[in-house]
């Protein structure tokens, strides 16, 4: 690593965290319940506010003393240099010796202007799909986009996408965005029987353009389209697929003509890239105003992160909130739980950012950590999940800390106005839900009225923990903030962890065995060499398929 900082065995570093054990001897004690009347300030000590995002803390179990030694034990182990170092981009991601700058893709024009040349060049496939003038092959206007990725290139464009739909121009036409990522065929084969070829454009978003998944996928829709007009075959390239890669020359090989190709950079990792190219589903569907928008909120949460003290910092107390309850008080899940639809992929967004980002064993030194370095994180939409796994968060034996999310205010648009007409009693009652669910999770039966006696089959223990993030409006820039949020408090938990959490090096292996398994499926040759487990079902499936 070419940046000289603190390692997590300095003394300072040591001590700071034998203080926190400490503390979390004396916090197995505690419960929420507890705390909330020893404080009645408790909500004012432990909320904070910035970006148009309130996030309250005071669910958790943690008292101003917990922050405070958290970010002694932050600052012995380099958090403000290593801050410093990811916008100044210096090789974050050590063992690829490269920056980390998704930062950067949020920048101003005079900051970043390679960047803005790229959204530039987005704005105007964007224009010309809405204003009908991009034409397939025959000359038919686009109604419909499929955007063929997968990992970074698949979830999060999907996720902001359907989150935002709501957020259209009112002029023009936007197309049916479409988004498949599974390397079987079993989402585009499907979807291609119900498109019509003349009127559909394909995005290919690969960070490398070598991804098997996608450029299956990719391969399936050329077969179409190129079937569909056998004898267009150059116009059936240029005039229905557009690229997204930092590797141009790939994308020219496979057949996507230059003027189709949009660029993304190596200091770009792949589950970081959706404020890139990788975002056209976004801005295809909100149109470019409203991606301005979504990168301007994310712009504003990176100079809070960057700037703001710690003692007001989100991403900051955030991340060590989740160090604490990890690594202090040992409760190794967490789920999050949006209370709004259109969130309904946020979870599995977080799922990656999160496990690929900060699943790892080996510090920046090369040593093997002795700790916990990620919770297993999963979720759904609060309504539904209460109807499915919120049995065992009340009343189940594992802690499980808990992140609800919700807006304040909710609008839809009538048709194509900009007029916003308020679900007021829809939404009221899904405010109602989050909130009663996080009181419940954190004060037991404190929280039913007094007097009130339960059967021992219906006792509520309280005391799991829970962090409640309220959003203004779910608009682009709310979003762009809350997922910039996300993303810093990842990096905050990977420094006190000392690991990388640029890298995913866990992923490569398995697809590099399945290439070789591709081979023994083939031909069965090499089978008797496996292990028994895998050499059996090798033969299983082989047999099957030649029957």
């Amino acid at each position: 690593m070419t940046v000289a900082l603190p390692l997590h065995d300095t003394l300072a570093a040591r001590q700071a965290e034998l203080a926190l054990r400490e503390h979390a001897t004396e916090a197995t004690g505690w419960h929420l319940a507890k705390l909330f009347s020893q404080d009645r300030q408790r909500f004012d000590h432990l909320s904070l506010r910035a970006c148009g995002l309130l996030v309250d803390f005071s669910k958790q179990r943690v008292t101003p003393n917990t922050l405070f030694l958290l970010r002694t034990l932050a600052k012995e182990r380099g958090l403000d240099q290593w801050i410093r170092c990811l916008f100044q981009g210096r090789e974050v991601n050590w063992t690829e010796s490269r920056p980390a700058m998704h930062w950067r893709l949020r920048e101003s024009p005079e900051q970043a202007p390679e960047v803005h040349q790229q959204l530039a060049l987005m704005e105007r496939i964007v224009n010309r799909v809405h204003s009908g003038q991009w034409r397939g092959c025959q000359g038919d206007a686009i109604t419909d986009v499929v955007n063929i990725g997968v990992g970074g290139s698949d979830l999060g464009p999907l996720m902001a996408s359907v989150a935002l739909h709501e957020h259209y121009p009112s002029a023009g036409r936007r197309p049916q965005v479409h988004f498949v990522s599974s390397m079987d065929g079993s989402q585009i084969v499907p979807l291609l029987d119900e498109l019509d070829p003349a009127t559909t454009l394909m995005v290919v978003s690969s960070k490398s353009f070598t991804t098997v998944d996608t450029l299956s996928n990719a391969a399936t829709a050329r077969a179409w389209l190129t079937g569909a007009f056998p004898d267009m075959n150059g116009a059936v390239l240029r005039c229905h697929f557009i690229g997204v890669s930092a590797q141009p020359e790939r994308m020219t090989e496979w057949g996507i003509h230059p003027d189709n190709q949009l660029q993304i950079w190596d200091w770009v990792g792949g589950r970081y890239s959706l404020w890139s190219g990788i975002g056209l589903p976004i801005a295809l569907t909100t149109g470019m105003d409203c991606f301005h928008e979504f990168l301007a909120g994310a712009h504003e949460m990176d100079a809070h992160f960057r700037d703001a003290p710690w003692e007001q910092n989100i991403p900051v107390a955030q991340g060590l909130i989740d160090v604490w309850n990890l690594n202090f008080l040992n409760i190794t899940a967490r789920a999050v739980l949006p209370y709004d639809g259109r969130l309904k992929h946020f979870p599995a967004y977080v799922e990656q950012l999160e496990m690929e980002s900060n699943g790892k064993s080996v510090t920046h030194d090369g040593s093997a950590v002795t700790y916990h370095t990620c919770p297993v994180i999963w979720g759904e939409v609060g309504p539904n999940a209460q109807h499915a796994f919120y049995q065992l968060l009340h009343q189940g034996t594992q802690p499980v800390a808990c992140e609800f999310i919700v807006a304040a205010r909710h609008g839809r648009r009538n048709g194509n106005s900009a007029e916003l007409q308020p679900l007021e009693g829809q939404h009221r009652l899904t405010i109602a839900n989050c909130l009663a669910q996080s009181r419940l999770l954190a004060l037991g039966e404190e929280a039913l009225p007094p007097g009130e006696s339960l059967p021992a089959f219906m006792h509520y223990r309280g005391n799991q923990p829970s962090t409640t993030t309220v959003l203004e409006a779910l608009s682009p820039r709310q979003l762009g903030a809350l997922v910039a949020l996300y993303e810093h408090k990842v990096f905050v938990q990977a420094v006190l962890w000392g690991i990388n959490p640029f890298d995913q090096w866990g992923v490569e292996m398995g697809k590099r065995i399945a290439r070789d398994m591709v081979k023994v499926l083939d031909t069965g040759y090499g089978a008797e060499e496996l292990d028994a487990s895998t050499g059996s079902l090798v033969d299983y499936v082989r047999q099957l398929q030649e029957n």
